[in-house]
This record gives C-alpha cells, structure tokens and sequence, in this order.
C-alpha cells in the first residue's frame, strides 16, 4: 500500500564526525529527522532500507564516493526518485560535471550552509511515496557489492556505445554493417539483424540457409520494397534452426532526426538483446550519417552531375583495374567513343535546357543498354565512352550498333513539347594487348571522326578507318563537318 512518508528527514553522510555533528545539529534546528552515516556504504544501508525525503552526502569520500553513492541510489527503485545533494570543496566545473553525469539534485559548497539550506528546501518541497519496492540488505548482500554491479554495468555500457561509435570510421554502409553483425552477433543470438537507412540501404544478416527467409521477413516487418538491394551477410554468426518469438524494431536517429531503423527477430529466452538493442540504436546514429555524407561525397566526386554516369577522372580510375585484370586473364576488351550529332544545333536553336534534357536522357539511356560489368562515363560535352570488357571487336560493333539505333529511336521533348530528332556517331575500337588506356581511345576517336564525315549517324570500327590524311586530302571541309 502506498503512503506518504515524512518530508523531513534526511540522511546525512560525512566522514568527519564534527564536521557531521555541526551539520546535523544546524538541520535539526530546522526540524529535519536526522540521520547520522560515516560513510557512503553505512548512508546507502539507511537510505536503501526507509527512503528519505533526501540525502545529503560529501562528493569525493575515502572507499565509496558520493558520485557512486549516487548512481547506487538512482539505479534502485525505492530511491530513484530520492534527491541526492552532494557537498565539494569548492564547486569547480570538473566536480559540477560529476555531480551531474551521477544524477544529483544540488551541489554545494561544504562552506555555504546557506546554499544546503536552500536546495534542501526545494527538494524536499515534493512528497516521497513508498511503492513498497525498497530494496532489502539481505542474503549478505553488500552495499559494495551492489554499487560494483552498477558500476560493472555502467563500464559495459559504455564500452558497446564506444564500440558501436567507433563504426563511424567505416565511411560505407557496406563496411559499417559488416562492422557491426561482427560485433551485436558476439553479444545477441539472433536469427537475423537488419539495419536501413533513410537514403535507401538495406542490410540483413543471417544464416547462410535461412538466407532467402530471412531476407523476406525483414521486407515485411520493414516494409522496404523488393527494388531495394540489399547488402547481405551470410554466416553461422547468426543462428539457424532456433524458433523466434519476438521481433525487436528500434529507430536509430542523430538527435531528433530519424535516419534508419535497427531490427532483430529472436529466439525464445533471448534476454541480452533488451539491453544491447537500445544502446547500439542510440549510437549508431552519428556512423550512419557519416557513412551516408562519405559515400555522398565520393558519388559526387566521381559522377557527372547531369547524366549521373562516371566522370571521365573515375572512368580512367576504373579502368585501371579493368585493364589489369584483363591483362591477367588474357580476355578481350573493347571501347566505344560517341558523339551526339548536331549537338550545337539543339542548345542554340531550343535552349540550354532542351541541351540538359538530351544529355540526361542519353545518360539514362547508356545505363539501361549496358551490361553489369561494362563502364560507361560521360567522356565531355556530347561526347560519351563505354567500355566493354570481354567483348572483341564483333561485339563492340554489335552494342555499338544497338546504341545507335536506341538514340536514334529515343524521344526526348523541348519545351514545347516538340520532338528533338536524336542521333549519334560512334567510334569502336578492340583494344590491342597491354595497349595503354589513351592509345585505345585515340584509335576509337579517330574511328568516330571517320563516322562523323562518313554521314553521321553511323557507326565506324577503328581497324577499317582510312588514314586521316588520306580522308582530308579528298574532303577539304573536314574541319567543318565535325
């Protein structure tokens, strides 16, 4: 039964038995019920066994200190609701900071009764209940025992937190929840964990053998749609065979902002997710942001802004590595250099706009005619490469035909609503063995410069272009033409 307890007695704790008198005999005056501890652990016994109206304690104490003295109190049921007012000898910021982070109501100054007076008239100002939860020194439990555990708790906390943190050196999303499933499958069984972000990532991790399951489930209880990729791990870390009963789903934000969601389905008796759950939802905040700015920063550096495709910098970045590995596996590569026709005409006779239009369009269009592996980049101006790895000659020239009938198929509008007749000359060339990068697009710019005086809107392959100063010495306008 709940009944209100008397708002006027105090447990005081001082380690200075005349210091402790003249304090308790001043509170008396006042008609505070004192009493009287010599320490945290004899303080925390009385406070523990009747709570308060509040406790007055030093702040730092020899064995038990007012701070965990304090996180003690606020931790117990019975007396997290008991003001705590801690005395330094001298109310410097790092002690303010303490009494704070410890959950304290006042700190004062052991030199300012004036000032515990004051503060013990605000806290006891509010009735203490009993809900009949007081915790009981039984069994041979020790207030040190007891403060340990909370300590030890306090410490296991903060390690996850800092674990967790710690992600936001990852700068990917691949990375940072590859980082994390090492780390939450060594402290939850779980069947499986997923993590999304507000800018569209998904990642599962599950059992190899409950993969496609798994993955159908968090769609569902996520409600991320089948468009979405997901990023999957797939190891024994996670559990297979155990019944789940409990779907755990917790948002994760960066202040008052939601930037992702943390889910878990669980086994039956799984108990440590409850506490381990919260704290790596709490933190992970700050690494998927970072990992989102990061990743943003690397698309932008790498990607034409207007056609969303490669920039020519990451394109010979890219094909660094291709050239090596075709190189190593003796496979074949082709290039293809094109140039939209008539480019000039359309932004001077219909506007910059029409202009922007056509090249997104055609960026659209490349990416939806390449293949998985192929590398397509906006090369400069109207001017677009791709490069097509495993493709000898005959292929290049069948992609190349294929892309110059899809742009000369493709409808894009002006602001008028008028069609913009679209047409391209493309240059293909196979590259030779270890043939630097440069040598393989001159031999393919020549071919498409064959193409552009041969007509336009066609294609030219490199190995049957006439020699340049063949072609010029029997079409003086060449320049003109391009």
């Amino acid at each position: 039964m709940e009944m209100v307890l008397s708002s006027r007695r105090i447990v005081l704790i001082d380690p200075d038995t005349e210091t402790r008198e003249v304090y308790a005999s001043r509170l008396r005056s006042h008609d505070f019920a004192v009493d009287e501890a010599k320490d945290a652990v004899s303080g925390a016994e009385m406070a523990l066994a009747a709570p308060p109206a509040a406790v007055v304690s030093d702040l730092w104490m020899p064995g038990v200190s007012g701070v965990q003295l304090c996180r003690l109190l606020k931790a117990e049921p019975g007396t997290a609701d008991v003001p705590v007012i801690l005395r330094a000898e001298q109310e410097d910021p790092y002690s303010r900071f303490w009494a704070t982070r410890a959950g304290a109501s006042s700190l004062v100054s052991k030199e300012r009764m004036g000032d515990l007076m004051r503060a013990l008239a605000v806290a006891t100002t509010a009735p203490v209940t009993d809900n009949a939860f007081f915790f009981q020194m039984s069994g041979g439990m020790d207030v040190r025992d007891r403060i340990a555990q909370h300590l030890d708790r306090a410490l296991f906390d903060s390690v996850i937190a800092a674990e967790v943190r710690s992600l936001a050196s990852a700068c990917s999303f691949e990375r940072l929840f590859d980082s994390l499933s090492q780390l939450l499958a060594q402290l939850v069984t779980y069947r499986w964990m997923a993590l999304t972000t507000k800018s569209g990532d998904l990642g599962i991790h599950s059992h190899r053998r409950s993969a496609e399951e798994s993955e159908a489930e968090v769609r569902r209880a996520l409600g991320v749609p089948d468009r979405t990729c997901a990023r999957r791990i797939l190891d024994a870390d996670a559990s297979f065979g155990l019944p789940s009963d409990r779907l755990i789903i917790l948002d994760v934000c960066l202040g008052e902002t939601a930037v992702g969601r943390l889910a878990f389905s669980v086994p039956a008796g799984e108990s440590q997710v409850d506490a381990i759950a919260p704290i790596a939802a709490r933190e992970l905040g700050g690494p998927i942001r970072l990992a989102v700015l990061v990743e943003e920063s690397q698309r932008l550096a790498t990607t034409d802004g207007l056609t969303s495709l490669l920039n020519r910098r990451a394109f010979g970045e890219t094909m660094d590595r291709e050239l090596l590995r075709s190189d190593r596996l003796v496979t074949a590569m082709s290039l293809l250099l094109l140039d939209l026709d008539h480019f000039k005409l359309v932004n001077d006779s219909r506007g910059h706009a029409a202009g922007d239009a056509v090249l997104s369009a055609i960026g659209n269009l490349l990416r939806s005619e390449a293949r998985a592996n192929d590398v397509v980049a906006r090369w400069g101006g109207e001017e677009f490469v791709i490069a097509l790895p495993g493709a000898n000659g005959d292929g290049g020239l069948a992609s190349a035909e294929r892309i110059r009938k899809a742009i000369e198929d493709l409808v894009v509008c002006d602001a008028s609503g008028e069609r913009i007749p679209l047409t391209a000359s493309i240059g293909v060339a196979e590259r030779r063995p270890h043939e630097a990068l440069d040598v393989t697009i001159d031999r393919a710019d020549r071919a498409m410069y064959c193409a552009k005086i041969g007509g336009r809107n066609r294609v030219c392959v490199a190995e049957t272009v006439v020699e340049l100063e063949e072609v010029e010495a029997h079409e003086p306008d060449v320049a003109s033409a391009a």
